[in-house]
């Protein structure tokens, strides 16, 4: 059986957009996917994650404390998530090696230790068991060549090495909240294991089915 990896971020399951009928569909997709393939996710913590560490750096919060209330946001995302599937883990997973020791179809964990982004945890999950796929489902429709909630003409880009993003972007962690589509210890990793990696809009529930199905899809590859 195929082992797919998932990064949701926490602002495609808890955007405005997402209410419990996008929880409904998304949980029927995912235990649809689990007949097929073992199914981990990773819940980010999105922009309640953000709010609460900015307002504790505006309070001179130490940055490893700030990375820990980020954490624990993922936690709760998680928490919430795999509550509403039937065939996963009710206890959320300190670790990767935890996780990769769960038997459960769907495995749903958050944030582990200060310093790494969900993305990277993601990652280095991928690596652990050694994954057929790592999709990263975001708020964007993949990797642009900038910010394109900020500027109308950015461009979608189809497939890009990691060694490009690398070099764009670096492999070190920068700061708790950051928002970034893929940060640079999760490309250290994707790099180095060489693990297939696509990202995508995880609203569009669609699209997902297609990538973790290894089917085209409207995103970016990433390429090893």
């Amino acid at each position: 059986m195929e082992k797919i990896v998932i990064s949701i971020g926490g602002s495609v399951i808890l955007s405005d957009e997402a209410d419990d009928s996008f929880f409904k569909k998304l949980t029927k997709l995912l235990e649809k996917l689990s007949k097929q393939y073992k199914i981990y996710i990773i819940v980010g913590g999105g922009l309640t994650a953000r709010k609460y560490i900015q307002i504790g750096r505006k309070l001179e919060f130490d940055e490893e404390i700030l990375d820990e209330i980020g954490i624990m946001i993922t936690r709760v995302n998680a928490e919430l998530l795999t509550n509403i599937l039937k065939n996963s883990n009710k206890k959320i997973p300190h670790t990767t090696d935890e996780a990769k020791k769960l038997k459960t179809p769907i495995v749903v964990m958050g944030g582990t230790t200060p310093g790494h982004s969900t993305d990277m945890v993601g990652a280095e999950l991928a690596e652990k068991t050694k994954a057929d796929r790592f999709i990263i489902a975001t708020n964007v429709d993949g990797v642009y060549d900038k910010d394109p909630n900020k500027y109308n003409d950015a461009k979608q880009i189809k497939e890009i090495s990691v060694k490009k993003l690398v070099e764009k972007y670096g492999t070190d962690w920068d700061s708790a909240g950051k928002n970034m589509v893929v940060d640079g210890p999760a490309l250290k990793i994707i790099q180095r294991a060489k693990i297939p990696t696509f990202v995508l809009n995880g609203k569009k529930l669609d699209e997902l089915e297609k990538a973790v199905n290894n089917q085209s899809f409207n995103g970016t590859i990433i390429k090893i």
